[in-house]
């Protein structure tokens, strides 16, 4: 899914809101900020697999669309954080009955497995 579509207002709501979480981290990277602000090499340590180079485009993209605020804190060596902003604390919100749903999606699916 092209990032435009996060900004065409032609488009279904549902794919506008899909463009803007679109990508293997960007929900991952939402419940971590959900507890308050993190500093990038956090996130990466909770992240195990993600590159330095993917937070950073990720994070990007978020603060772009609106989801995600950026401080750099004036002290040497620099020292950033990434918060939710409250559009950002509205969709992690908006995305908690999804969540549900898919947990009890994966318990439907391993209780339907055979036992062996």
């Amino acid at each position: 899914m092209t990032r435009g579509r996060a900004q065409d207002p032609n488009v279904c709501g549902v794919t506008a809101a899909i463009a803007v979480i679109d990508g293997k981290w960007k929900t991952a990277l939402l419940w971590l900020l959900e507890s308050g602000p993190q500093r990038p090499g956090e996130l990466r340590r909770r992240l195990p697999g993600l590159s330095e180079k993917v937070l950073t485009q990720a994070l990007r993209e978020m603060e772009a669309d609106g989801l995600v605020h950026r401080e750099v804190h004036d002290v040497l060596p620099l020292k950033t954080t990434y918060s939710l902003t409250p559009f950002g604390r509205e969709l992690s919100a908006l995305l908690a009955p999804l969540s549900d749903w898919g947990h009890r999606r994966l318990e439907t699916l391993t209780d339907a497995r055979p036992v062996s």
